[in-house]
């Protein structure tokens, strides 16, 4: 089997008890299974059919406290949602959202992505997610981020044509580098003026790694990606 380096934290400072409880009550029957290396080393293919429920995909890579996705789930009731996020506080963090707004159209996977786009069916992914990802800083680190082939080209594989993929991120040396390796995955930049990624998009909550970003006088950047 073939071995992935992981890079990133797991955990961070205690749980309180609610948190705690969250994630034993409600994170097992909202994980999706099949996913880990240990659970399928055969590398199968979900049943889509057992994951959507013939429903639309849209999937949000690293979801840190679980805002957007919470926000996103509220206001599309008609697509299944799939969150992925190895750090295990904001998946408890997300799982405290979830009771509280009463979201039920959301699953998980507590673990990387990578192993997720394995075992994705080519196509099953309708719209993706990746909102201010670790943006990696050091240059002998941006092999680590997820704008490199080894991520874009799994997920543009699980991505059907014509979906959109949007990225946000205050860093402009990530900006660099996604605009450079996006397309070479498959995706068209649909930005057509300065305003197409100055503005957030039409559906967006603001989160609080973009409000720490604006705190600290970054721009926020808005791309927009499709699927060709």
């Amino acid at each position: 089997m073939e071995h992935r380096n992981f890079y990133g934290r797991i955990k961070g400072k205690a749980l309180n008890a609610a948190q705690e409880r969250y994630l034993q009550e409600d994170l097992p029957k909202l994980s999706v299974a099949g996913i880990s290396r240990a659970d399928n080393p055969e590398r199968r293919l979900l049943d889509m059919q057992q994951v959507a429920a013939g429903k639309p995909l849209w999937l949000e890579i690293g979801f840190g406290g679980g805002e957007h996705l919470v926000h996103q789930a509220l206001a599309n009731p008609e697509v299944q949602f799939l969150g992925v996020e190895p750090y295990v506080n904001g998946v408890a963090m997300l799982l405290g959202k979830m009771r509280k707004a009463g979201v039920e159209n959301i699953k998980l996977h507590m673990g990387d992505a990578r192993d997720l786009m394995d075992v994705l069916p080519d196509g099953s992914v309708s719209k993706a997610f990746l909102l201010y990802p670790d943006p990696w800083p050091k240059l002998r680190h941006h092999r680590r981020r997820f704008v490199t082939p080894e991520h874009l080209e799994p997920l543009s594989r699980c991505l059907m044509a014509g979906a959109e993929f949007r990225v946000a991120t205050d860093i402009e040396d990530y900006v660099r580098q996604t605009l450079q390796e996006v397309p070479k995955a498959g995706f068209d930049w649909l930005a057509e003026g300065p305003e197409d990624w100055r503005m957030p998009w039409h559906d967006w909550i603001s989160t609080r790694y973009e409000q720490k970003a604006l705190r600290e006088a970054r721009r926020p950047h808005y791309l927009t990606f499709q699927k060709s």
